[in-house]
């Protein structure tokens, strides 16, 4: 069974993941910084705010298809 806090963070990590798409890092950082404080072990969380921080500070292109390509290992 999941938790409260749980289920809390899967609904603003599905919040923060359709901002994504959408190319609205500034706003899906936000979400996902949020899932955290809910759930600070949520790991794909995580990974999210990474990315977010990577695209703010490198645009994706026009034609972007919603693909992280990782540069390093």
């Amino acid at each position: 069974m999941l938790t409260k806090e749980k289920l809390q963070c899967i609904k603003l990590f599905e919040e923060g993941l359709q901002l994504y798409r959408a190319k609205n890092f500034s706003d899906a950082l936000l979400k996902f910084e949020e899932a955290l404080k809910v759930y600070p072990e949520d790991g794909p969380s995580k990974v999210f705010v990474e990315r977010c921080k990577y695209f703010l500070q490198n645009p994706v292109p026009e034609d972007w298809d919603g693909v992280f390509e990782m540069k390093t290992k």
